[in-house]
């Protein structure tokens, strides 16, 4: 089982140094750091959602021109189904007389 004194043996006096600056600075340290992070946070959030926003107005007009396109299809299928025999033949062919 480890110790606190083994760990202290291993460190050195550099790492004891280290350790009781570590834990001297952090209230100093940690509300700085904090302090930076939050506005980086907001600003990365804030522009994920103006990005999620534009991406719903392009993928609502992409979804728009897809049924567009669907019901113009649909109304050349029920054209061409109502469409006289002779008059399929002749477009079919080709020669139109």
């Amino acid at each position: 089982m480890a110790k606190i004194t083994d760990f202290i043996e291993d460190a050195g006096a550099p790492g004891i140094i280290a350790g009781i600056g570590t834990v001297l600075l952090a209230p100093v340290v940690i509300p700085v750091v904090a302090g930076i992070g939050k506005p980086i946070a907001k600003s990365i959030i804030k522009n994920g959602l103006v990005a999620y926003e534009k991406s719903k107005g392009a993928f609502a007009e992409l979804g728009e021109t897809w049924e567009d396109i669907v019901a113009e299809a649909r109304a050349e299928i029920a054209e061409e189904q109502h469409r006289p025999v002779f008059e399929a033949a002749e477009s079919q062919s080709g020669n139109g007389a």
